[in-house]
């Protein structure tokens, strides 16, 4: 009776709990939140700063500016929750914030995580997901989400494959007859890149950088094709040697080489993932090609380098930030359809 009132209250909301991002769809309304997957706490506790609402785009700003009373933390690492309380308290504050900070509130709730992630990782999520609030759990492999969320014909017999490039990982799989044939997972991806230019700023120029600056940087000259016309930046931080604050110029050409090593490793695994489909389905991708999502699709010149690598046509889905927590709505305005096999997948834990 009580989960039946609790029902009334709530809006059943699919949820992309991402590394870098957290997006959370509504059904018939699509994206009604899309917040840095951060949160403030006081130092050496789980206490969330500013009556808990310390979360999100409020926290994000806080990144490296903090003093010492105050940390700020992305508890998902790699696609995975590395701490547990943080993740809880950041899930409960975005169900109260997408339901007006109603308390009567416990929705059913679908969550994308990493395909290659293992039964405790899964079980964290649920966990984490159940007591912050929701009212029953499902669990959504990423490539699914992501190639529902596309629009791609994965309940047919005719092979689909999808390109997930988030903040921690980088999801591949080929998808047939609502299921995924081939898939592989590796702990490489957006947050790897924005490493790789840290990285690059303090060998080639002494200059130490933040990941926000890093991040900007490959969002605004990155590249990982040669462009008609490169491009330049400036970049300030703190020089290494001085200590002092200082500024260069950095090009789009070498922060391409910056790039190479992380978007390599996401090249060659879309390469395994095509070595070990079955034939026919090989044969589908000639004509269906692969599609990338996730906020590394949006690197510029990934599709022309996949498509060199593979041979196969490479596009970029519309609106490839958001793709995943699309997909998890359409589920679940489809669950009556899915329930079965979710309800396995739930139960376990």
């Amino acid at each position: 009776m009580l989960g039946s009132l609790y029902g009334w209250f709530s809006v059943d909301m699919g949820i992309d709990l991402g590394t870098c991002n957290t997006l959370v769809c509504t059904r018939g309304e699509g994206v009604v939140l899309n917040e840095p997957s951060v949160v403030a706490v006081r130092r050496g506790t789980t206490q969330v700063l500013q009556n808990g609402n310390a979360v999100g785009l409020v926290a994000k700003e806080m990144l490296g500016k903090t003093p010492g009373s105050i940390t700020a933390i992305r508890p998902l690492k790699d696609g995975v929750i590395a701490d547990f309380d943080i993740t809880e308290a950041m899930l409960g504050y975005f169900i109260r914030k997408v339901h007006g900070r109603s308390r009567l509130t416990r929705p059913r709730v679908v969550i994308a995580i990493p395909s290659g992630i293992t039964a405790v990782e899964k079980r964290a999520v649920y966990n984490s997901a159940e007591r912050a609030g929701a009212r029953r759990v499902y669990l959504l492999e990423e490539p699914m989400a992501a190639g529902i969320g596309a629009g791609l014909p994965i309940g047919e017999s005719t092979a689909s494959m999808i390109v997930d490039i988030g903040g921690g990982t980088t999801e591949v799989a080929i998808m047939s007859l609502a299921d995924i044939a081939v898939c592989e997972s590796i702990r490489v991806a957006g947050d790897d890149m924005d490493e790789a230019v840290i990285n690059h700023m303090r060998r080639t120029y002494n200059l130490c950088i933040g990941p926000q600056t890093a991040e900007a940087i490959k969002i605004e000259i990155g590249s990982v094709f040669p462009l008609p016309e490169e491009l330049t930046r400036e970049v300030r931080g703190r020089d290494n040697v001085s200590g002092l604050p200082r500024k260069c110029l950095v090009s789009s050409e070498e922060i391409r080489e910056a790039l190479r090593e992380p978007v390599d490793q996401i090249v060659e695994c879309v390469i395994r993932t095509l070595e070990k489909a079955e034939p026919e389905l090989s044969a589908d991708l000639v004509d269906n090609g692969i599609h990338l999502a996730g906020g590394g699709a949006l690197v510029r010149g990934l599709d022309q380098l996949v498509s060199k690598a593979t041979g196969l046509d490479v596009h970029v889905v519309d609106d490839p930030l958001t793709c995943v927590a699309r997909g998890t709505a359409v589920y679940l305005d489809n669950l009556a359809l899915w329930k079965d096999t979710l309800e396995s997948d739930s139960d376990g834990y």
